[in-house]
Order: C-alpha cells, then sequence, then structure tokens
C-alpha cells in the first residue's frame, strides 16, 4: 500500500471509530438482553407491522419467470415514487428521474459519486449521521463541517455560507435532522437556497444540496416536512424506505430530481453507471414488487409522539437537559458528567442503552431513540434517574 493510500485508509477508519467502539461494547453486550431498556438505534424493539409482513407475503409469489430476475429501476416502483413526491410537494415529478436503490445508504453514496470529483469539497452539518464523513472520503473528496448549536441545532445558513470555497461542490441537509428532530422550516430551506444560487454563480460550477430525507414523514404536532427540492433546483433527494416502515433491513430506497432541474434527463444515466459501479445498488427484486403496497404503510407516528411527551418530560425532571424533537425516532439529552461515553457506560449497568453523543460529534449529550417500546420508556425513566445520581455522586 502507498503511503498516500494508507493515510486514506486511516481517514476512512477514524471517520467511523467511535461508531464501532460503542457498537461492539456496550450495545453488542446489552442488545438481546430482554430486560434492556433500549434507546441505543432506531431499531424495531415490537413486531413489524402486520401489513408489511402481508404485503411481502402477497408478493412473494411469483406471476413470470422473470419475477426474481436481474432488477435495475423498475417501471413500476418508479411510477409509485414519482405519484408520491407528486403529491407531497405539488411538483410534477418524472418517474425517469427516480433511480431505485437498496437504501438511503446506497443512494447517499451514488449521489456523492455522481456529483463531485476527487479533490472537491462536500460540506455537512455537524451533528451528522455517522457515515457522512466515511462516504465523502471514500469518493475522493474533502469533507467541510458546519457545526449546529446546542440545545437548538437550527441549521445556520451564514456558517454554510462561509464556508463554501472555489472547490465546494454539495452541500448535504439533512431534515427532519438525525440525531436532533430539528425540522427545517421553509424560511430556512429558502435562506439556503439564495446563498448557493448566489455562491454557484460565483464559483462557476453548480453547488448542490444533497438532502437525505428519510423521515420526511416522520414529523410531529401536525407540522409538515419541506424538501429543499422545493426551493432548490439543483436539488438531489436521497429517501429510505426503512423509517417509515421501521424495517432498515430490508433495503429500499431512492435518489431522484426535481422537475425543476434543467439538466436532469443527463444526470439519469450517470447514476445508473454509479450505481452500477457501487456494486449494484438496486433494490431485491420482492420489495420492488411490493413497493406500491409498502408506500402505503406507515409506523404508529402518534405513538412516537406519545413516547416523545412522556419521555422529554420526565427526562427534564429528573435534571437532564433534553431537547424536544420536531420529528425522526431520536432526542437528544445532556450528560450529567462531560465523558458521555462514560456516562453511557453507567446507563448500561443500569439496563439502558443509550448512543453517546461523541458518535455524533455532540460531546456531553447522549442520543434517545423513540423505537424503544412503551414498556422500555417506563422501564427507562427510574433507571435514568438512578444513572444520574450515581454520575453525580
Amino acid at each position: 500500500m502507498t503511503t498516500s493510500a494508507a493515510r486514506a485508509s486511516d481517514r476512512l477508519h477514524q471517520s467511523i471509530a467511535p461508531f464501532l467502539s460503542f457498537f461492539s461494547g456496550p450495545f453488542s453486550r446489552l442488545n438481546r438482553e430482554p430486560d434492556v431498556a433500549n434507546f441505543a438505534v432506531g431499531n424495531p424493539q415490537e413486531m413489524p407491522l402486520p401489513g408489511y409482513v402481508e404485503a411481502l407475503q402477497r408478493h412473494v409469489v411469483p406471476q413470470d419467470k422473470d419475477w426474481f430476475a436481474y432488477k435495475l429501476s423498475e417501471p413500476a416502483s418508479q411510477r409509485t415514487v414519482a405519484d408520491s413526491l407528486t403529491a407531497r410537494t405539488g411538483m410534477a415529478w418524472d418517474p425517469a428521474d427516480v433511480a431505485m436503490t437498496n437504501g438511503g445508504f446506497a443512494a447517499i453514496a451514488a449521489a456523492i459519486r455522481t456529483l463531485v470529483e476527487p479533490g472537491d469539497e462536500v460540506i455537512f452539518v455537524s451533528p451528522p449521521w455517522f457515515f457522512y464523513e466515511l462516504l465523502i472520503l471514500a469518493s475522493g473528496c474533502e469533507p467541510v463541517r458546519v457545526k449546529l448549536d446546542p440545545p437548538a441545532f437550527d441549521l445556520d445558513v451564514d456558517r454554510i455560507a462561509a464556508a463554501i470555497g472555489p472547490r465546494t461542490r454539495a452541500v448535504i441537509v439533512n431534515s427532519p435532522h438525525n440525531p436532533t428532530g430539528r425540522v427545517y422550516r421553509p424560511s430556512t430551506l429558502e435562506a439556503l437556497a439564495a446563498v448557493l444560487a448566489d455562491a454557484s454563480d460565483r464559483i462557476g460550477h453548480p453547488v448542490w444540496i444533497l438532502s437525505d430525507e428519510p423521515y420526511n414523514r416522520i414529523v410531529f404536532d401536525g407540522q409538515s416536512a419541506h424538501s429543499p427540492a422545493e426551493f432548490y433546483p439543483h436539488t438531489i433527494i436521497a429517501y429510505s424506505y426503512g423509517k417509515t416502515l421501521l424495517a432498515p433491513g430490508q433495503r429500499i430506497g431512492y435518489l431522484t430530481v426535481p422537475p425543476t432541474l434543467p439538466e436532469r434527463a443527463r444526470l439519469r444515466g450517470e447514476i445508473l453507471v454509479q450505481q452500477l459501479a457501487g456494486g449494484y445498488a438496486f433494490p431485491n427484486a420482492l420489495l420492488q414488487h411490493a413497493l406500491a403496497d409498502l408506500e402505503q404503510l406507515s409506523i404508529d407516528i402518534g405513538a412516537l409522539e406519545r413516547r416523545r411527551d412522556r419521555l422529554v418530560p420526565a427526562l427534564r425532571e429528573l435534571g437532564y437537559e433534553a431537547s424536544m424533537p420536531e420529528g425522526t425516532f431520536y432526542t437528544m439529552a445532556r450528560s450529567p458528567i462531560l465523558d458521555d461515553a462514560a456516562f453511557a457506560e453507567t446507563l448500561a449497568r443500569h439496563r439502558v442503552l443509550v448512543l453517546p453523543g461523541s458518535i455524533v460529534e455532540v460531546p456531553g449529550w447522549f442520543r434517545v431513540s423513540l423505537t424503544a417500546s412503551d414498556q422500555m420508556v417506563e422501564q427507562g425513566i427510574p433507571r435514568f434517574a438512578a444513572a444520574r445520581r450515581e454520575a453525580m455522586a
């Protein structure tokens, strides 16, 4: 291995070292223990949606000899997605602009490789999803962080503007935002669009928004989540059905651009090439056959909201500073000690699993997933109290 290749490999490992450390430590020890209150990640803690299982059972029966043959983006899947986007945004989406992927992870990876060239810069906001930096580095590009300030974690458009340079090619935006639960308002997205349009003119090439939207239907308090694509044509959307259906192990998602993008036809072939080069990043045949049925389903958003309304006030009453999420599965809470990893270990001794904030670049905080069951919430509250007393003793 050459010196430069070794340095690149080291950066890749460093970008996910905190993630690997946690998931090979407390999480691996306790994840399957029946009495653990598991708030660590957005995994299901209850049985899958019956409608989801029924849809898979219904569509597993072959209707022709090619039922389980190699699949690219199936026309029926593309139409399902385009119809959904048209209904949600009011924009006339073209099915030909929909690339079906094996989840949101693959969609983001294909988008980055499509939009950037080695040496380009990609801006992402921090706290981030675990793997943004990894995927940017793997594409040969340079990641540029823009910090969000706790406890509000509002998108700071001025900081993004200041981070843009001549090599900036894309900005990753995630709303509703994992890990904080923030939902960015139309006025914020309009301001971002204006900044990027001005920057694109100034530096002589489009600065794209890569809009990571797997939680766009998981929004509370009667709100709705708007896509940057509604305000900025040079937006590429990555989506995963694994969140709305709470079936993250069943990998289906998509990558798409809005009908307002002038060069959208040219991107279709480029995205296809990157899906092939990325290891055939298309969904399994069965999931595409079932998509029209799956599109109609959702986990119980009201149940998530009720857990939020039970857990966040309870944590605050116990002395924790905790955010009130507007969407997603997650809330952030401040650790009573600076070492969030050490406090996560304390919670683990009390049979509670959370995600240390240092894994998502918010040291001194931890993330709590609302996909925990109601029983876990009730079991967890007194354990949060006991762990806090122990940590502060």
